[in-house]
Parts: C-alpha cells; sequence; structure tokens
C-alpha cells in the first residue's frame, strides 16, 4: 500500500484549524486522492481475508486491554493515513475471521463482497430513516423491502400488496436495529392491544401498567414461550414491565419443539382460573419460535396458531433465525401455520447473508402498529410520510439498502442454492457425528445448527446401557442408574468444557458451547458442542477435518484423568 506503512510515525503535527477541518467534511478536489484512500482500505480489507493463519489472533485478552486502555480523550487532530494505520495494527489484526470456512460456531458467517460496497453507499448517503426529510427515495425502498417479506410470510393477493406497498396511512411492519428490537416491537403492540384504550379509560400507554391492570382487573401479565426461546424475551419483559419471572417457559419435547400439551393446558388452566372471578391472569403473547437459536428446531406453528385463536390469546413467531429459508418454496412446508400469526420477526443478518445487524417485523393486519403510532411537531408530524411514526427507534441508518440488494442480486433461486449446500452440509456433519464413535448428536436439527458432545467410545456404551435399564421399568428418579447417568453426565460436562477450550488454543476450527436441558437425560442440564453450517465456503471435508480434530484432542483429555474418575462410578 502507497499510504499505510507499518513503520511510519507520528512526523507532521496536524493544526486544529477551520481549514483542516472543513476540508474533512467534503469531497476532495481530486479523485485521484479520494480513490488512493479508498484503495488503501480496500486493501486492508482484502489483506485480511486473504491473510493465513488461526481463525483469531494470538494476542491474549490482557494485552488486548493494554492497546485500548487509554484513558485520554485525543487532543489534537491526526492524519487519516495514521489513523488507518492505527485500525490496520490494533484492530483489524486481532479481529476474528467469522468468514472463515473453519468457523462454524456462530450464526454470524461469510458475507458476499458486494456488501462492503453497499456499506460504503449507506455511509455516504447518510439518510436518516426517521424522516422523509432525511430519507427520500430510501423511505420507499425500506416500503418495498418490506412489502416483500410480508407478502412472504402472510401470502396475501396482488391487489392487497398494490394498494399497500406505498400506504403511508399504515405499516407492515419495520426495520430495526436487530432481531431484540423487532421482537420488543411485537410484545409492545401484543401488551398495547392487550390493555387498549376504549371511553373510559385512555389505554396502557398513557396510564401505565398499573392502573391498565386496576382497570382490567388484571393481577399479572405473561408471555408463553418455549424452554428453547431466545433470551431477548427476558430482556423485552424487563422492558415492557412484566419482569422475567412473567415469561413463562414451556418444557420440549425430544425434538426441541415446544410441549403443545403442555402449553394447551397451561392455557386451560388460566382460562379456568380467570373463569372464578377475581383478578386476571392476562396472556399478553403466546411465542412460536421458527429456528431455535441453540438446536435449529421449528416449533409446531400451526397447532400454537390453533391454541391462540382457542384462547383468544395474541400469537408471535420469532423466525428471525429460520423466517428467510421460506424464500424457497420447496421448504415452506417447515413452516406451515405462519401465516396465522399476529406477528413475525426475521433477521437480515442471518439467513439473509447481511452483515450484523438488522432485524424486521411484520404484522398480519395493517394497522397494529397504531398501537406504537407517535408523532413529533418538528420531525414526524402525524399527517407526514415518515417512517418514524410508526418505530420504537428515531433515527435510523439505510440499512434497508442491505438486504435489499442481497435479495436482487442472488434472487429465490440464487438462495434456493445457498440453502441447499446448508441443508447438505448440516446433513454431512450430522452423519460424520452419527457414524463416529466418540461422538453423540443431542438434537435433530432442521435449519443449519447442530449440537452433539465428544463421549469416548466406552463411555457411550455404559451410558446407553444404564439408559436402557431405566427406561425399560417405570422411572424411578432416585435409581442408582439414574444418579449413575447423572454423575456420568456431569464429568462429561467438564470434558467438552476442557475440549472447547483446547480447539479454542489450538485455534484450526471454531464451534461455540452451550448448555442444554436434554428431554433425552430428563432435562438434566448438558454441554454441548453447538455448530452452525450456513457458510457457503465450508465442504463436507472441512467437516471432516474439525470432527478428527476434536476427536484426537478429546482424547487426549479424556485419558489425562478423565477416565480414571468416570471409572470409579
Amino acid at each position: 500500500m502507497k499510504l499505510l506503512k507499518n513503520n511510519i510515525k507520528r512526523s507532521v503535527e496536524v493544526k486544529a484549524d477551520w481549514e483542516h477541518l472543513r476540508k474533512l467534511f467534503i469531497m476532495p478536489d481530486s479523485v485521484d486522492k479520494f480513490v488512493e484512500f479508498g484503495r488503501d482500505l480496500l486493501d486492508l480489507i482484502h489483506n485480511f481475508f486473504q491473510e493465513k493463519g488461526g481463525i483469531h489472533s494470538a494476542i491474549s485478552i490482557s494485552d488486548l486491554e493494554k492497546i485500548f486502555s487509554n484513558i485520554a480523550l485525543p487532543q489534537k487532530p491526526h492524519l487519516l493515513k495514521e489513523v488507518l494505520l492505527e485500525i490496520k495494527n490494533k484492530i483489524i489484526a486481532h479481529s476474528v475471521k467469522v468468514g472463515n470456512p473453519y468457523y462454524i460456531g456462530h450464526m454470524t458467517s461469510a458475507v458476499p463482497y458486494f456488501m462492503i460496497l453497499i456499506e460504503m453507499i449507506i455511509t455516504a448517503l447518510n439518510q436518516n430513516q426517521v424522516k422523509i426529510e432525511s430519507a427520500k427515495s430510501s423511505t420507499f425502498v425500506e416500503r418495498e423491502l418490506i412489502s416483500w417479506m410480508h407478502r412472504l410470510i402472510y401470502q396475501n393477493d396482488e391487489d392487497f400488496y398494490n394498494e399497500n406497498i406505498q400506504n403511508h396511512e399504515i405499516a407492515l411492519g419495520n426495520v430495526t436495529l436487530d432481531g431484540t428490537l423487532a421482537n420488543l416491537t411485537a410484545m409492545l403492540v401484543a401488551r398495547n392491544s392487550a390493555f387498549p384504550p376504549d371511553n373510559r379509560f385512555p389505554g396502557i400507554r398513557t396510564a401505565g401498567l398499573y392502573e391498565s391492570f386496576r382497570y382490567y382487573g388484571v393481577k399479572k401479565a405473561i408471555i408463553t414461550v418455549s424452554m428453547r426461546g431466545h433470551y431477548s424475551f427476558d430482556k423485552i419483559a424487563r422492558v415492557i414491565g412484566i419482569g422475567n419471572d412473567n415469561v413463562i417457559r414451556i418444557p420440549v419435547n425430544s425434538y426441541d419443539k415446544i410441549d403443545i400439551v403442555k402449553l394447551e393446558k397451561l392455557c386451560r388452566d388460566i382460562e379456568n382460573e380467570n373463569k372464578k372471578g377475581g383478578e386476571k391472569i392476562k396472556v399478553i403473547s403466546l411465542v412460536g419460535i421458527a429456528g431455535t437459536t441453540e438446536t435449529g428446531n421449528i416449533d409446531n406453528l400451526n397447532e400454537l396458531s390453533k391454541i391462540a385463536e382457542r384462547y383468544g390469546h395474541y400469537y408471535h413467531v420469532d423466525a428471525a433465525w429460520g423466517g428467510a429459508v421460506m424464500l424457497v418454496d420447496e421448504f415452506r412446508y417447515l413452516f406451515r401455520g405462519i401465516e396465522k400469526a399476529d406477528s413475525v420477526t426475521i433477521d437480515a443478518h442471518k439467513l439473509l447473508y447481511s452483515p450484523v445487524s438488522m432485524g424486521m417485523v411484520f404484522f398480519k393486519n395493517i394497522n397494529s402498529l397504531n398501537f406504537l403510532k407517535h408523532n413529533s411537531n418538528y420531525i414526524i408530524r402525524a399527517d407526514s410520510v415518515d417512517l418514524g411514526r410508526f418505530s420504537i427507534e428515531g433515527s435510523r441508518p439505510f440499512n434497508s439498502l442491505i438486504p435489499w440488494t442481497s435479495l436482487k442480486v442472488f434472487g429465490r433461486d440464487g438462495f434456493q442454492i445457498l440453502f441447499e449446500h446448508a441443508f447438505e452440509i448440516t446433513s454431512s456433519l450430522r452423519g460424520l457425528i452419527e457414524r463416529h464413535c466418540n461422538f453423540e448428536t443431542m438434537s435433530h436439527p432442521e435449519l443449519f445448527i447442530l449440537i452433539y458432545r465428544f463421549i469416548p467410545k466406552d463411555v457411550k456404551d455404559r451410558l446407553n446401557s444404564l439408559m436402557l435399564k431405566v427406561n425399560s421399568d417405570e422411572i424411578d428418579f432416585d435409581s442408582i442408574e439414574l444418579l449413575k447417568i447423572k454423575q456420568i453426565n456431569a464429568i462429561l460436562n467438564e470434558l467438552n468444557i476442557e475440549l472447547h477450550k483446547e480447539l479454542r488454543e489450538a485455534d484450526n476450527s471454531f464451534v461455540s458451547r452451550t448448555r442444554i436441558d436434554s428431554p433425552a437425560y430428563y432435562y438434566q442440564r448438558i454441554v454441548v458442542l453447538r455448530a452452525v453450517t450456513i457458510n457457503p465456503l465450508t465442504t463436507p471435508a472441512i467437516l471432516k477435518e474439525i470432527i478428527n480434530e476434536q476427536s484426537k484432542i478429546g482424547l487426549k483429555i479424556y485419558q489425562s484423568g478423565f477416565d480414571k474418575r468416570l471409572e470409579k462410578i
């Protein structure tokens, strides 16, 4: 690179005068100078992707803390080339290579290179989506994107979308910063619609939670979601004022889907209790998950919709992870019933292969977002076409351009190829694990996530024998066999934690780690490794390398003392 040399020293002191600062806000008179810096920046990015070596840099956390522990705010201006060099040496050099095909640990994955260019356009235009006066064409791009995705979910007829795609009187949905804000938007609509205004009461938005509970004779309000539901619902419960205790986590079945029978019983019990008179329990929303973040499974959305209809509850589907798969008609059946949901969330930065972060929320009823509608004299007047009238957020960038571009460049046909590849490598990984004597699959994946654990063959054989004995009789939770199963699993938890740490140290590949209540082991907390198989660059051969390395390191750890501990049980 011409401008960024590793040995550059700060030889010129920059004076903070008006002329210097003014030039930073205007395009250079010469395009060559602007392009020169642009090329240097693209070189930085390109070299980061081309660099060989591990997924993580070798620097320690403590050393990173030292690098970024300058407590003094910069006083004097710096030359741009010096700051870019600092970014190169201190930040880019120690960033995680999430696009590496051996990185299969999180939903953050490779993105197409053109996204870098789209991000540059977004920054250059600097549109603020809250207001038409700061987001002219981009307002209509966002409405078009929302209409596309709304039609994907709810499949209304052409007349409906022709009438509403650019109808500024309503909002089919919102673009949000991330999935949490998308779910929060849906839950606020659900909460506000549960305590609406009438001729005598101004509604929860005006009166607040306490007065709303008093007026409607409610002692508490709840949200139901499966044990595999995203942790954002706990955060949301705190924000909307109902508290974590009122997020009711429903157990899952052996396929990691919400237990419909247990949910039905809860709803029936609440209805019967409410009929007795006195203060009631209000169900703000039933929540279904279309792509659990730990196991990649989809709740029975159709049965959930029937329960919601039967008991008159608001029905929300969190499809942040899996919703984009509906782009392929062949896989639509997985989401049967989603079109009956009152609201649905989808994240662009997951399976639309967009950079972090952008969420979207969509509503079946075109007037639902009136429960959040607001205005302000100086920016979002009541009669305006401003997107900000219907959103929680105020100032917001033109991020909708990213998935809009992605959908245009790939098309539904392109996404079909990407998703078929993801299904293929998910199946390949599952096959590798199930055929390997030293591993155990811990889920039945539907959408590109597989959890499993390392378990040496002799331990697995012994554990299977104990499980057969327990399952052959009426379950005695105080039996010696079940106690041994719990003890073995507790040690295996330690073993898999150590394995995960060793894999991080080796840094040849990356999978994440979590702890789940496993239905197979009577909901004992089991530590598992978690693979997310969506990177288009990952191949079955790479997956085989990853599993072989995990087995090799796992056996080494097992033979360092875990084997002796397990023999004593």
